[in-house]
């Protein structure tokens, strides 16, 4: 079951993020004040499906990878301290903000540079849950491989 959790869960937190962060992007480039307005307001309601979903991910990764001394391993739990802490500490607090302001309708330059400190925070936890995912498929692949070579 874990072995089942802990893709699905993890590709789904990495989906959200990047479609905020691209949604953020395009909207910013192309999007009217009120659709700006409407995206930062929407994002904090998907925490309730993003918060389970990277829960999910790390407590049954933390699982499966109990008593493995994997390099792989060891990274993907390095960056997910890196990803939680980025989350709880930057992102969350970031999106909070945003989604204020944008329902007072005040786009300011404090809302441009939480806006900017968000877009590279949320860059950066794209970039190591992408490199966790691309880890997870080496280390299962490899396991796969060795149990072919021994049969």
């Amino acid at each position: 079951m874990l072995k089942t959790i802990h893709p699905l869960a993890g590709a789904l937190a990495l989906f959200l993020i990047a479609s905020f962060w691209l949604s953020t992007v395009v909207v910013e480039l192309v999007g009217t004040p009120e659709q700006v307005a409407s995206l930062k307001m929407a994002i904090p309601w998907f925490f309730l499906l993003l918060v389970p979903a990277m829960v999910a991910a790390g407590g049954s990764g933390q699982r499966l990878a109990a008593g493995w001394r994997n390099p792989r391993v060891d990274a993907k739990r390095k960056r997910m301290v890196v990803i939680a802490c980025n989350g709880v500490l930057v992102l969350m607090p970031s999106a909070i903000f945003l989604a204020l302001k944008a329902g007072e309708g005040a786009f300011d330059r404090s809302f441009y540079v939480v806006q900017t400190i968000e877009l590279i925070a949320g860059a950066v936890n794209i970039v190591l849950l992408g490199l966790n995912m691309r880890d997870g498929l080496r280390m299962i692949c490899n396991r796969s491989a060795s149990r072919n070579a021994k049969t």
